[in-house]
């Protein structure tokens, strides 16, 4: 009887040992995608190694094994398995086998997230700062004033959504001129100007653009969603340039302007032309919505290009998803029309019927930065004024988690490129 109880203690022993790591699988065996984010977050704010397994399971994280940590999966409802050194072993077999298209990454730190948005209230949400506060992802708020005063140095990640860099309030005067909110924005970003010595609400956010294209010259990582995207390329390729008519900026816009852009200013687009009209709510040809989509809520979808994840690392882990088809969505800006984005822009995610891109991305210097059209990934036609969207009801969204991915992708251990 000693003998048995004696050998069942070195079972239990040995399975315990062999039990030392956690994997997120993040395939349709997920029960919530975007809480496992936070997870991995949570996990680097510990300053523990989490491991992004590419191409595996859907790109799986994967840690070493904490009572701690394993309390935290069940409370957030996300679904883990505990795992034995040896199959971690086949794992990393399977992973590292030159014939297959997945690899693994080193997360080693929690980047510190920085969202570039007005203090006060807008009408309409913002999808970046609704996952991570699903996810349980802190971020700190920061606008002019600290974009101005050089603060974004203090950002690992900075993320802006519905922005007019512009000038132009999103060209909402057709249809908002009158409501009070629009009359607010107005006021608010004038008096700012003011305050920093410009003249011109399009001078000021000229300035921030610059800031925010030296921050990521400097090492930064950008993210942009919705207006955000074609405005803000928009503004440094017209610097110099009056690109506002009279109801903007109180005198008439140079209608010849187009002419004197200069594209090289910006990241991602190119030989646009502009809208002048303050009546029409587009900026430019950029925008895939500029005329009629054939397509409707129902078909409207955009695929995942397949990268190497052993070979074109970067665009893997911003593309990591257990879907390789996404829904669409409407937003300011929606997608971005084929002939217009620069030759070296690595385009993430496209129709290619409609001949548009809805996620690309591209390199700045020693930063990076990354363009996704459309408002909220779960919301198709977001209006302004309508409720944000509950994600307890998307807790599996693809959308969504093209964004998480984003978050931390900066705190991958950076290799050297295969050549």
């Amino acid at each position: 009887m000693k003998k048995l109880l004696f050998l069942f203690a070195i079972i239990l022993g040995s399975n315990s040992a062999f039990c030392t790591r956690i994997l997120i699988p993040m395939d349709e065996e997920q029960k919530n995608h975007l809480k496992a984010y936070g997870i991995s977050y949570w996990v680097l704010k510990k300053d523990l190694e989490v491991n992004w397994l590419l191409n595996y399971k859907g790109g799986s994280f994967m840690f070493m094994y904490n009572e701690l940590l394993e309390k935290e999966c069940k409370v957030r409802g996300v679904t883990y398995d505990i795992i034995s050194e040896g199959q971690v072993t086949e794992i990393l077999m399977e992973i590292a086998a030159p014939e297959v298209n997945k690899e693994m990454v080193r997360l080693l730190k929690a980047p510190k997230i920085a969202v570039y948005s007005p203090k006060t209230k807008q009408p309409w949400d913002d999808a970046v700062t609704l996952v991570l506060t699903y996810a349980e992802i802190p971020y700190e708020v920061v606008y002019d004033d600290e974009v101005l005063d050089g603060k974004l140095s203090l950002y690992d990640w900075l993320h802006v959504h519905h922005e007019d860099f512009t000038g132009q309030f999103g060209k909402f005067y057709s249809s908002f001129a009158n409501a009070a909110w629009y009359q607010a924005e107005v006021r608010e970003n004038e008096s700012m100007a003011a305050k920093h010595g410009f003249s011109k609400v399009s001078e000021l956010k000229l300035a921030v653009a610059k800031k925010i294209r030296d921050y990521v010259f400097g090492g930064g990582f950008m993210f942009a969603m919705c207006s955000a995207t074609d405005t803000y390329d928009i503004a440094l390729a017209a610097d110099g340039v009056d690109i506002c008519e009279q109801v903007f900026d109180g005198d008439p816009a140079d209608w010849a302007g187009d002419k004197k852009l200069d594209f090289g200013k910006g990241f991602a687009f190119k030989d646009y032309k502009l809208y002048y009209d303050p009546m029409i709510y587009e900026h430019s040809y950029i925008d895939a919505m500029q005329g009629t989509r054939p397509v409707s809520e129902d078909n409207d979808v955009f695929s995942l290009f397949e990268f190497s994840a052993k070979w074109d690392m970067v665009p893997a882990m911003l593309n990591q998803n257990h879907t390789s088809t996404v829904k669409g969505f409407w937003g300011q800006t929606t997608a971005f029309r084929k002939p217009f984005i620069k030759s070296d822009v690595l385009i993430l995610g496209d129709n290619k019927s409609l001949n548009e891109a809805r996620y690309i991305h591209g390199t700045a210097g020693k930063g990076t930065w990354t363009f996704y059209g459309g408002h909220d990934p779960e919301d198709y036609q977001h209006q302004v004024g309508e409720p944000p969207t509950d994600l307890s009801l998307h807790p599996n969204s693809p959308g969504y988690r093209l964004i998480l991915n984003n978050v931390l992708f900066p705190s991958a251990q950076k290799k050297k490129q295969k050549t």
